[in-house]
């Protein structure tokens, strides 16, 4: 049996970690077995043995595999979303934060744990609950580069909006593309041509004060 983490078991009997210590390596086991077999084919018995923990104790933390999918979801959706908040709020120059915004997607797909296809290629985005924290994520990136937009220009709410979804938009499906067609180009070069397409776009709406 294989343990997930340290601590998860010593001479053959469980170690007993803090609960939220415990939840961290469970959701960490979900999402190896998650990301490899996809929701359907996973078991809650796969992911107690990648755990390294019995099945009850995975049910003392989660009920069932639906509510461990979706804890695993709300992790990465808000942590994406908090990525793009952080590029709004982490500069004053607005090339920089086009830049880090689509970096933000970039990193996300590019991550190691491969997280990213539980939220844009889940076998259950008919779910509506599912569908409703995927949507969250595109919402919230959105909401995030629409108040800079009208803070920076003046423009309406809708106009900024539509701004804000095209340069969201942008961002993940270059970043999807990039990682499918097998990395061709560079991160670094990926992240800058992206970022330049849609700078050039953008920079074209005069700041509050300019002409345009």
């Amino acid at each position: 049996m294989t343990a997930v983490g340290n601590g998860a078991q010593t001479a053959g009997r469980p170690t007993r970690l803090p609960r939220s210590a415990r939840r961290k390596q469970l959701l960490a086991a979900a999402q190896e077995v998650f990301v490899a077999q996809g929701y359907h084919a996973a078991a809650m018995d796969d992911i107690a043995e990648r755990a390294g923990v019995s099945k009850p104790v995975l049910y003392q933390h989660f009920p069932g595999k639906m509510e461990l999918y979706l804890a695993l979801l709300d992790t990465h959706c808000d942590a994406i979303v908090d990525k793009v908040h952080e590029a709004m709020r982490g500069t004053n120059d607005n090339k920089e934060r086009v830049g880090a915004s689509v970096r933000a997607y970039f990193d996300f797909v590019d991550h190691e744990s491969e997280a990213f296809r539980l939220v844009f290629e889940s076998d259950l985005r008919n779910d509506p609950a599912v569908r409703q924290r995927v949507e969250r994520v595109e919402q919230g990136c959105i909401a995030a580069i629409t108040d800079t937009i009208i803070s920076d220009t003046g423009v309406s709410r809708a106009h900024a909006e539509l701004l804000a979804s095209g340069l969201v938009g942008a961002a993940e499906t270059a970043a999807q593309f990039w990682l499918a067609g097998g990395r061709l180009v560079p991160k670094a070069e990926a992240e800058a041509l992206v970022a330049a397409l849609s700078w050039r776009g953008i920079a074209s709406f005069p700041l509050q004060g300019e002409s345009a």
